[in-house]
């Protein structure tokens, strides 16, 4: 279940904020008037997500190689690296 929190929580209430960040692993969205303004998390979860995206992205990468036919056999590949090292 999302936390959500008034903005003045973040002057007022930063402690509890972070150590709910730290302990669940999940964003606390902050409101400004009534509307949604920002999502706080850890920099733990914060690296997983970015993390997540960037290993989508390869993916997404390697699927349009392959129906490019841009692809060859692992064992080249790896032979290739091998001979840079």
């Amino acid at each position: 279940m999302p936390s959500i929190r008034p903005s003045s929580d973040l002057r007022n209430k930063y402690s509890e904020i972070s150590e709910f960040c730290h302990k669940y692993n999940e964003p606390v969205y902050i409101t400004k008037n009534g509307q949604g303004d920002l999502a706080v998390m850890s920099i733990e979860t914060y690296e997983k997500l970015v993390g997540k995206f960037e290993l989508y992205k390869l993916i997404d990468e390697g699927v349009h190689a392959m129906k490019a036919n841009k692809v060859r056999p692992f064992k080249e590949a790896l032979s290739d690296l091998q001979k840079d090292l």
